[in-house]
């Protein structure tokens, strides 16, 4: 049905790209209205010509910059955790501007913007839901990911404590972790088989996730069919972590 989040209200973090770019557009399909963060104005623009939806241009690694952003977005229904950055460093490698890069946007960030959304939605009487986007990344050591791991395995563990502590309050919080996602960014990096195969084979369906692949499965998480869906994370990988 297309009006499945008619009158409902979702923030949508990282909304100007990508996955979350998916995430408003079939949310706005399907009645909800739409708050977007991204950095880039210029896709906010794009995104509210398109579905209207109501821009708020931050850049998230300034922590006063995100919890101002969340504030300025009032009480919604919904929050979806889409902004991610990486900064591809070896363990021998590592600096310290790459480990504040990645872990203050997609750790410290996403727990600021849940923290926000959660104390609006207990002041309104409690409900609602959180998806955070964490990634395969935390359930597999790639090369050069190292912080990308550890934020987004961290953003994994506070997942669980978000839906102990939020559950009274009628709060649900789950994560998806995706496989590789064609982006246009990914389908660039992805395109040479010499780079794409060693990681195909081990994808059973034979194939990367789109990015409705993944936007889909966050919408059902957020929908009443998971009322009783918390503190899960679910693999949109095709199979990978199952082989």
């Amino acid at each position: 049905m297309t009006d499945t989040f008619n009158g409902k209200t979702v923030v949508i973090t990282g909304a100007g790209k990508g996955i979350g770019r998916a995430c408003a557009h079939l949310l706005a399909e399907r009645g909800a209205s739409v708050i977007a963060m991204a950095r880039t104005q210029g896709d906010l623009d794009a995104l509210s010509a398109q579905i209207g939806a109501r821009a708020i241009q931050v850049d998230l690694s300034d922590s006063r910059a995100a919890r101002n952003a969340m504030q300025t977005a009032g009480t919604a229904d919904f929050l979806i955790n889409c902004a991610g950055t990486n900064v591809l460093e070896s363990v021998l490698e590592m600096t310290d501007a790459g480990y504040e890069t990645v872990m203050g946007i997609n750790l410290r960030a996403a727990l600021i913007c849940a923290q926000e959304f959660a104390r609006a939605r207990v002041r309104a009487g409690g409900g609602g839901a959180i998806v955070n986007v964490t990634s395969i990344a935390g359930h597999r050591g790639f090369e050069e990911h190292m912080c990308y791991a550890a934020s987004k395995a961290g953003l994994e563990g506070a997942t669980r404590v978000m839906a102990k502590e939020l559950g009274p309050y009628g709060i649900r919080v789950n994560a998806i972790a995706p496989t590789i996602t064609m982006t246009e960014l990914a389908a660039t990096t992805w395109s040479e088989p010499a780079k794409a195969d060693p990681m195909m084979v081990r994808h059973p369906q034979g194939r990367f996730a789109e990015v409705d692949d993944v936007a889909r499965s966050i919408i059902m998480l957020l929908s009443d069919d998971a009322s009783f869906v918390s503190g899960a994370v679910l693999p949109v990988d095709g199979g990978f972590l199952a082989v």
